[in-house]
């Protein structure tokens, strides 16, 4: 099972990293065009008139896509802004509730949040609402991949709620205390 999951969160931390692939490819072509465009303006040239519709409008679905998706690895990884100088200065068993109740409470917040947005995908879908933009977008896409990535972080928050009820330490413990040693030094 701790396969399975890892490899879920991998993938969806691959899914982000996509996105912004795309972001950037898409912003790099835009950018291309219009210095080519510029050139051939130089040099008294027609102009191709290179656009990509919609780009802003893309972008942005691509970003909040790339941002949820990289909520559960990121969690994972350890790389989360926590407070940790509250929790260090904890004794471990205290340190230990306070984790579970902060789990426990992110993990119904994050269903919450999950399931809500899926209902918002499922109400554009019913409506067939579409973005305002020159591409006319269905909502739903970009609203599901966020409910997605809200429930790949309700499964992330479970799974450590799990992890910390059997070893005691989140997983992601070490990875955070190496990085905190690696400043130190």
């Amino acid at each position: 099972m701790r396969r399975i999951l890892d490899s879920f969160y991998g993938a969806a931390l691959w899914a982000s990293a996509f996105c912004l692939a795309a972001i950037a490819t898409m912003v790099g072509a835009q950018l291309a065009g219009r210095l080519v465009d510029g050139t051939l303006s130089l040099l008294h040239l027609p102009r191709t008139n290179f656009v990509i519709l919609s780009l802003a409008e893309i972008s942005g679905y691509l970003l909040g896509a790339a941002s949820f998706l990289a909520l559960a690895p990121t969690l994972k990884a350890g790389t989360h802004i926590r407070v940790t100088m509250a929790l260090g200065v904890l004794n471990e068993q205290t340190r230990r509730a306070a984790e579970f109740f902060a789990f426990s409470v992110a993990a119904l917040a994050a269903g919450y949040i999950a399931w809500n947005l899926a209902r918002f995908a499922y109400v554009s879908y019913s409506f067939n609402e579409v973005s305002t933009g020159i591409i006319r977008v269905p909502l739903y896409y970009p609203q599901a991949v966020m409910a997605f990535g809200a429930l790949t972080l309700t499964i992330a928050l479970v799974d450590e709620l799990f992890v910390l009820a059997t070893r005691g330490r989140p997983s992601f413990r070490e990875a955070e205390e190496a990085f905190t040693v690696g400043k130190e030094n």
